[in-house]
């Protein structure tokens, strides 16, 4: 504790151990295996302190990241743990699954020449250390005796609960599947993201005060409306924040996608994680895949697909994506996690059409070959099809991972509630307040399926908002 190390100027990282692909393929278990008190240490001592931290800007949440690097490079992970979740409910987490080399360590002074540094890897070293070992109780604030309901309880959800927690409110989360967590627990696999660690994390948060209750379908149980007037017989709520994610499904609208053994991404993880089919026949709910599996999509969330089904059973499991591996959305390290396990990719690849027999099973996918064009409107080069390029892949399973959309419940049940024609939350940039007075907005419920990590950026950016109309409604008075 407090020994003072040499600078690390290694142009590389501190490597992180890593399940070896033979035998990861095969089991549930986390991939990356974390740094060890001494890894962590050394690492740390690769920043460089810079006195106007650019790595904190790159940081939807503001962590203050060369504050608690700083005390890991001297030993004392308490502190740096209690400066890191200042700012971040959420930090085992993020530690795990937040596009770091685009925000934070895209910032890093290290990273001009050399290999960023691993800020990402160091927080997950910090969070895991506190879950392990801290012994502090952590204490609710002076309560305010001003309510607010939080609608959802992923990323975003979470997020703002925490900091409003924080700041002495009464704060509730409502969520309407059986278990608290949204996206991390339904979303992200074992693998990359162990469910007991969520968990871990939202226990932390109960412990500030934040009251949690599971099987409530907003927009059904209980309308906006009725939030703010009353709940339960007790006075109502003074703000809402929704943040209910984005779980309705995309498809390709080809022939054959009504097909059995067609699902959708949303579905098929649901299955996997929440309803634990990973741990079958432990867990009594098994799902079917066969033995040949693709997934349509380039994304994170076809990264996941995939590599759960091949850790289900599945022989050959394909990534069917229009574009060229340049393009692909998902993340470096899951695509290079993909190909390591074996996963095969089919780029410059569209689907036509999913096959079927008389019995209405999938048999295989059509997909027509595809070349890049002039770039579109995102700025990437447009995939054009190449005529008579037709080809077909036996399949079992088709799992579709296009996007996800917000769940029309909540408009639909709101008329006050402005929306876009594709689904999303209409809020202010500034404040996330949406059109309905007293009520916030934020994550895939407005943005559609984007990263944890923005959907946390927005719980915060909500928190502030919310707190500071209450003062403004209640406090002047």
């Amino acid at each position: 504790m407090g020994e003072k190390r040499k600078p690390n100027m290694s142009p590389v990282k501190v490597t992180m151990p890593e399940q070896p692909a033979e035998i990861r393929r095969s089991n549930f278990d986390e991939v990356a295996l974390g740094y060890t008190a001494e890894m962590a240490m050394e690492e740390a001592t690769r920043c460089l302190q810079c006195k106007h931290q650019p790595c904190v800007k790159g940081c939807p949440v503001n962590v203050r990241i060369p504050e608690f690097i700083a005390k890991v490079a001297e030993g004392d992970f308490l502190e740096a743990y209690r400066i890191l979740a200042s700012t971040n409910s959420l930090p085992a987490v993020c530690g795990r699954v937040c596009p770091q080399e685009k925000q934070c360590e895209e910032r890093c002074v290290r990273g001009i020449k050399h290999e960023a540094v691993g800020i990402g890897r160091i927080e997950r070293f910090v969070a895991d250390w506190y879950l392990e070992n801290a012994k502090d109780e952590l204490v609710p604030p002076p309560c305010n005796n001003r309510k607010v309901a939080i609608v959802g309880s992923g990323p975003a959800g979470l997020t703002c609960a925490g900091d409003l927690a924080k700041l002495g409110y009464d704060v509730t989360v409502f969520e309407a599947f059986h278990v608290a967590g949204g996206v991390l627990m339904y979303g992200i696999p074992e693998f990359r993201l162990p469910k007991a660690l969520v968990q871990s994390e939202i226990r932390l948060l109960t412990k500030l005060g934040v009251k949690i209750k599971c099987d409530m379908v907003i927009g059904r149980v209980f309308s906006l409306d009725e939030l703010m007037e009353e709940e339960e017989e007790e006075e109502g709520f003074d703000a809402i924040f929704i943040g209910s994610g984005a779980g309705l499904p995309s498809f390709m609208n080809i022939k054959g996608e009504n097909l059995n053994q067609v699902y959708s991404a949303n579905e098929f993880l649901t299955r996997v994680n929440l309803m634990q089919a990973w741990r079958w026949p432990e867990a009594a709910t098994p799902i079917s895949i066969g033995k040949r599996v693709a997934v349509i999509g380039g994304g994170n969330v076809a990264m996941d697909a995939a590599r759960s089904a091949q850790r289900l059973g599945a022989d050959d499991v394909y990534i069917i994506y229009r574009r060229s591996e340049e393009e692909l959305p998902a993340r470096l390290e899951e695509v290079e996690h993909a190909k390591e396990e074996g996963i095969i990719f089919k780029l410059l690849s569209n689907p036509v059409e999913v096959l079927g027999n008389d019995e209405g099973w999938v048999t295989g996918i059509r997909c027509i070959a595809m070349e890049l064009g002039e770039p579109d409107a995102s700025g990437r080069r447009r995939p054009v099809a190449i005529p008579g390029s037709e080809f077909d892949i036996e399949l079992d399973t088709v799992i579709v991972a296009i996007g996800q959309s917000p769940n029309p419940l909540l408009r639909d049940t709101t008329p006050d509630l402005k929306c876009h024609s594709w689904g999303g939350i209409v809020v202010d940039e500034e404040t996330l307040a949406t059109s309905k007075e007293g009520v916030w907005a934020g994550g895939d419920a407005v943005t559609g399926a984007a990263t944890v990590i923005l959907a946390m950026g927005a719980g915060k950016q909500a928190a502030a908002s919310i707190d500071k109309y209450i003062k403004a409604k209640y406090e002047e008075k």
